[in-house]
């Protein structure tokens, strides 16, 4: 079977309006991004209002947008925007646990904002906003409407504490992420979860969830052993893999190339859960362009693992769940709301 991600290239031109409230910052963007021929800026503002006005003159594809700007602020602004115009939003940040505030308000992506005195640094920020841009041209606006299935405090279900539990998820895989676990109990059997992410995000993101959970989430360590309701993040510059020790599982992090152009990588995590977990394990595998954990999948399908795929519908970019569904890697193909508490029915 040959693996392959949906094209982002389309032979259409990506309009693109830069939203700034620094002229030398909206400079640098729209002479870094336009040296791509699929990409074209086509205007650009120095703050929401004016944004509002292009919007409706030039209809653009995708906008990226400031966090930190005068008269309103980045997160206002999209959350404002999405019910309105539903135009992709790339957010351009320094680094902090706000970029996930505007994730939660609508936007698909994130970029970190380059150090303007490292031309290495700043040239990387071009290419992988480039990127975005191309994959937030194809990604759905999905409206935040998933009301997730807390659970009550106190609730003590008994699930099977041999089960392991693994994630990856790329564009759009925070949120998704997210709503997954409000939906889990404190009693649920370890999770260790791959989302392609920036380094230090990875910790930020870990953080968040922790404290807007039941779970115990951190970034992983090597050491770190997989517990009940405990969830290990990958660190976004290092692969994740897990270790049988016993009757327990212990995670490596652990530097390398990247793999189907991303590390940490999906299909690295999910390869040494089927390897060691084989049918105690269950592969869920979410939003993003690509075709990182496909066949990481089927190899857990074969070793006898429940597999879930997200399904188009509540994607925001449906390209590594529909890999992985057109291999035949997923066992049951589910709307986001729903993952949960199919997680919860498998490991009863």
């Amino acid at each position: 079977m040959e693996l392959g991600g949906d094209s982002v290239g389309n032979g259409r031109t990506i309009k693109v309006l830069v939203v700034d409230d620094s002229i030398v910052f909206r400079e640098l963007l729209t002479l870094g991004i336009s040296s791509e021929p699929e990409i074209k800026v086509v205007a650009t503002a120095k703050d929401p209002f004016e944004a509002r006005d292009k919007i409706l003159i030039y209809k653009p594809d995708v906008i990226t947008c400031d966090v930190e700007m005068p008269k309103m602020n980045g997160i206002e602004f999209i959350r404002r925007l999405i019910p309105q115009y539903p135009v992709p939003v790339i957010v351009v940040s320094s680094v902090s646990g706000v970029v996930f505030d505007a994730l939660n308000a609508g936007a698909v992506d994130f970029v970190e904002k380059p150090n303007m005195g490292d031309v290495t640094n700043v040239k990387q920020f071009i290419y992988s906003l480039i990127e975005k841009i191309k994959v937030a041209s194809n990604a759905k606006i999905v409206q935040n409407t998933v009301k997730s299935s807390m659970q009550p405090e106190g609730t003590s279900e008994a699930f099977d504490s041999r089960k392991i539990i693994a994630i990856g998820a790329s564009t759009g895989g925070t949120e998704a992420i997210a709503k997954i676990l409000k939906g889990m109990p404190p009693t649920i059997p370890g999770i260790v979860i791959v989302q392609h992410i920036p380094p230090v995000f990875s910790r930020l993101f870990a953080e968040r969830l922790n404290s807007s959970t039941q779970l115990r989430v951190k970034e992983a360590e090597t050491g770190d052993y997989v517990e009940q309701g405990k969830v290990l993040i990958a660190p976004g510059d290092k692969h994740m893999r897990i270790k049988k020790v016993a009757n327990r599982y212990k995670v490596e992090c652990f530097n390398g190339e990247k793999v189907n152009g991303h590390c940490p990588s999906v299909d690295v995590l999910f390869e040494s859960v089927a390897k060691e977990a084989g049918k105690d394990a269950i592969g869920v595998i979410l939003t993003g362009m690509g075709y990182d954990g496909a066949k990481g999948l089927l190899a857990m399908k074969r070793k006898g693992a429940y597999t879930i795929g997200q399904d188009e519908h509540s994607s925001v970019v449906y390209g590594m769940p529909k890999v992985a569904y057109n291999i035949g890697a997923v066992t049951r193909q589910l709307s986001l709301e729903r993952i949960a508490a199919s997680i919860m029915e498998m490991v009863r």
